[in-house]
């Protein structure tokens, strides 16, 4: 009988199906310009190709803060995978979001 051996590689993401993130702003100004730009980049490091990002400015539509009781600008709503999670603020500390996000950090 023969041996499979099998590597195990560290993953940065163990969830294969697509990330649904959403982003409340308010409008273009320099905290919501941060959030999305650190979004982008912990998104490309961790979890490349599978992710979708919606950005939704509630200068332009304040009524949508509603559905995910938006009580701050910026937050971040991890709509799926589930659980649904928030963050809010800029998103410029890197462990936080991962933690947040259920993403564990690159060893």
């Amino acid at each position: 009988m023969e041996k499979k051996s099998r590597s195990r590689k560290k993953v940065k993401n163990e969830n294969p199906s697509p990330w649904e993130l959403r982003l409340y702003v308010a409008g273009h100004t320099p905290n919501s310009i941060t959030a999305f730009d650190n979004l982008k980049k912990i998104c490309e490091e961790y979890m490349p190709g599978q992710y979708h990002i919606e950005v939704v400015d509630l200068v332009k539509n304040p009524q949508l803060a509603k559905g995910d009781q938006i009580i701050a600008i910026p937050t971040l709503v991890r709509k799926l995978p589930p659980p649904l999670k928030k963050i809010i603020g800029d998103l410029s500390n890197t462990l936080r979001v991962l933690v947040g996000l259920d993403l564990r950090p690159k060893a």
